[in-house]
């Protein structure tokens, strides 16, 4: 398995504690960096990785570490750098080298590593492999510290309690999609991943691949096994491995998802990430506390700074994070995309409840209305299911989501026809928000306990899809 080793400094790790960290396995080793600079790689004098180190991130968020790392983890006061390193698993000396550059860099900077123990300041000799004809790999590759290349598919094994979306992950997806190449995470059945990490990874052909403890491999996201045939993960039929179902996720906790489309024209004095902040304070009382490209999330919560961030990137689309504070779990995604009709901003906000008395479910509409009326809403889907309260994604069976309300903005109900689309086939007629004269309809579809809110879902898609004004548009 991939060892990661995580340095926690109250100090930058400049060019001269870097160098001495990467120093540990002797000068001999080579040293080379991604395109962009963002990861380091230490190379044996055969060309082999050894260990990559990503580019350090000041984090000014509170309780990151300790969402990330576990409860355990002593971080520095904020604003603290985290560097992190992770050992290939083709040498087995990469993983004490690892550590070693972990070790140096709290050595002469301050601060603390994690996992606990694994960082330390000794020598570690690598084998010269320099006239050997071995090589892990038989071409020269795009990805960094990959543990299997096939030309199908790039397979990362990881052991660490939660895998987040970091920096290096994210490339790594990007890069493999470039490529034409599926993305394969395989770790043992106790790791848990982030929700950022689960959105990223999307669909086939990416794969979150769990080593069943029986034997064999298992999807860690459907339960069905898997085989290694012809350089990837592929089902073997759809039998679901025991494992996936033999665990189960406390039946009170809760998690509740607001998944919502705003449009905006695009004005010079246009402000992103507003809807967003919106709604977190409607749901939460608080505005979120950081946001960022990847975790760590690092940066302090700021629309405007997220805006700039933004128009750097046009017409490319941005994907950020979004958190909140840790006395009440909650976590977005977020993705803003140049469209024909404005900037569109697509969010996924999801928070957790200990019990379901603790969900806000009488605030869904009002939360409609102000984004209807403030933010340019499209549509809001809102669902609930039985999940984590800390928001994080096990590889066992889990209730798939129920649907609770969706809201459809003025400039659709317009296109379909207000007529029609207010006369639904369902048992709750929907509400009407925002002006009289251009309005927006919220339809309730549950509580999130009854399976029959998909049913009315679907019935009210099929009933908007066959409006008047979509017919004629068509």
């Amino acid at each position: 398995m991939t060892k990661d080793v995580i340095a926690l400094t109250p100090k930058m790790p400049d060019t001269r504690s870097l160098l001495a960290g990467l120093h540990a396995g002797g000068p001999e080793l080579s040293l080379t960096a991604t395109d962009d600079g963002a990861v380091l790689q230490l190379c044996t004098t055969g060309g082999r990785p050894l260990v990559s180190v990503e580019a350090p991130v000041l984090v000014h968020v509170p309780g990151e570490a300790e969402r990330l790392l576990g409860p355990q983890v002593t971080a520095p006061e904020l604003p603290f750098w985290w560097t992190e390193t992770r050992a290939s698993t083709a040498i087995r000396e990469a993983e004490a080298l690892a550590g070693s550059v972990c070790g140096r860099l709290t050595m002469l900077l301050g601060g603390t590593s994690w996992p606990p123990g694994a960082a330390h300041t000794a020598h570690v000799p690598i084998p010269d492999d320099s006239t050997t004809d071995e090589r892990p790999q038989t071409r020269p590759s795009p990805l960094p510290i990959v543990d299997v290349l096939t030309d199908s598919t790039a397979v990362v094994l990881a052991d660490r309690p939660l895998v987040p979306l970091s920096a290096w992950l994210s490339d790594l997806l990007r890069t493999t999609a470039q490529t034409n190449r599926a993305f394969h995470l395989v770790t043992p059945p106790h790791v848990r991943l982030t929700l950022p990490l689960r959105t990223a990874l999307g669909g086939a052909p990416n794969r979150w691949v769990i080593q069943d403890p029986a034997g064999g491999y298992y999807d860690g996201l459907s339960g069905v096994r898997l085989a290694w045939r012809d350089g990837t993960f592929t089902p073997t039929d759809t039998t679901v491995a025991d494992a996936f179902t033999a665990a189960s996720t406390p039946v009170e906790q809760r998690q509740l998802t607001v998944s919502f489309r705003t449009v905006h024209a695009p004005d010079a004095d246009l402000v992103l990430g507003r809807a967003l902040e919106t709604a977190w304070r409607h749901l939460t009382g608080a505005a979120p506390t950081g946001w960022g490209t990847a975790e760590p999330v690092n940066l302090p919560w700021s629309p405007r700074q997220l805006t700039d961030l933004a128009r750097d990137r046009a017409p490319s689309p941005t994907h950020l994070i979004a958190i909140g504070n840790s006395d009440h779990p909650a976590i977005a995604t977020h993705r803003i995309t140049r469209t024909t009709a404005g900037v569109a901003e697509d969010t996924a906000l999801t928070l957790g409840y200990a019990t379901p008395a603790e969900i806000p479910l009488s605030a869904l509409e009002s939360l409609a209305a102000t984004l209807v009326s403030s933010h340019g809403l499209t549509t809001m889907l809102t669902t609930l299911r039985n999940g984590r309260t800390d928001l994080t994604l096990p590889a066992h069976l889990e209730a798939p989501p129920l649907p609770v309300s969706f809201t459809l903005g003025p400039r659709d109900v317009r296109a379909i026809g207000l007529t029609h689309a207010r006369r639904p086939p369902l048992a709750t007629k929907p509400r009407q928000l925002g002006s009289p004269s251009y309005p927006a309809l919220h339809y309730p579809l549950g509580d999130g306990h009854d399976a029959e809110a998909w049913t009315a879902l679907q019935s009210l898609t099929v009933h908007l899809k066959n409006g008047p004004g979509v017919a004629s548009s068509a």
